[in-house]
């Protein structure tokens, strides 16, 4: 009997639960939607993403096929017959193509031809909704993979994300700096200056490795996967620390903390009151960042707490 065939469509242009359409491409959403694999482990899964996002996919033994998006690879998927097709792009072009694929059953989001924008398919709505919606999406108390899980019409049940790639490197740190933050998203990132006062706080009680890998995936999941906890902002570090199942403090502002599951570590938020929070946007208009207010002496006591905690 011939195996499922399905294809996932997971570029990277627009983040799952953010209405915001981008070519900068989102490496840590793209991630993140690997916990599908587990829905599709007898099929074969073609996955459709963009070029920068493949060497987190390649390896991995639940994809049978990665794809780059270019002309060449859309005029190959359009003359194939799939079984199903996940699109979890917003983009108004790539659900067009969706759309023009043949398949028995469709996931996610589709093209709407009276508007020219994308809109839901069955069980997908909520999904829309939070996106659209900036109060919907603040109130939603959801992790982000129960809401993923949701539009494919599963119950998601604490399964994690898949690298492909698999690092070599052994733990010689015991904390990593991970103090870097897309260009998409500047506002995210915890001051400089509480970086270095946290390594003063630290002094020699323990080893800290500051973040490396910026011009290479390899070697950036190699790094994080030589420290026992990582400090992070909100960025793609967070999610490959969570595949990897480190230990993790991770600082939230601007964006949704309550979305994101973390299996092993602490969320830490802005310890004063901002009537903004969680605001979204990409740039903040308030003279003082609420990234500010989460204290280095605040992530201290984080990191001793699960470093020593030996979980």
């Amino acid at each position: 009997m011939a195996k499922e065939k399905v294809l996932i469509i997971k570029l990277g242009y627009s983040e799952t639960l953010v209405s915001e359409i981008s070519r900068m491409t989102s490496l840590g959403d793209v991630l993140r939607s690997t916990v599908l694999l587990s829905l599709f482990k007898d099929a074969h899964v073609t996955w459709l993403v963009d070029e920068k996002a493949i060497p987190l996919l390649k390896g991995n033994p639940q994809i049978a096929r990665i794809m780059p998006y270019d002309l060449t690879t859309a005029l190959q998927l359009r003359a194939e017959r799939f079984d199903t097709v996940v699109n979890l792009e917003k983009v108004a072009g790539i659900c067009a193509f969706a759309d023009s694929l043949t398949a028995w059953k469709r996931y996610g989001f589709r093209f709407d031809p009276e508007t020219g924008t994308a809109q839901a398919y069955d069980g997908s709505q909520h999904v829309l909704d939070i996106c659209l919606n900036h109060d919907e999406k603040r109130s939603n108390r959801n992790y982000w993979e129960d809401i993923l899980f949701e539009m494919i019409g599963k119950r998601w049940q604490g399964e994690m994300p898949t690298l492909g790639y698999r690092p070599a490197s052994k733990e010689i740190h015991d904390i990593g700096f991970n103090n870097h933050v897309g260009e998409k998203w500047p506002v995210k990132a915890w001051p400089l200056e509480y970086w270095k006062e946290l390594e003063t706080l630290i002094g020699k009680r323990y080893t800290v490795s500051w973040q490396r890998g910026l011009n290479s995936i390899e070697e950036y999941i190699e790094w994080i996967n030589s420290c026992s906890l990582l400090v992070t902002n909100d960025s793609l570090g967070l999610h490959i620390a969570h595949a990897l199942d480190k230990k993790i403090v991770a600082l939230f502002g601007p964006t949704v903390a309550s979305e994101v599951y973390v299996k092993n570590g602490v969320k830490l938020l802005p310890e004063k009151e901002y009537d903004c929070l969680p605001c979204l946007d990409t740039v903040c208009v308030k003279e003082r960042s609420c990234m500010y207010e989460i204290r280095p002496q605040t992530v201290l006591a984080a990191v001793e707490k699960h470093l020593e905690s030996g979980a």
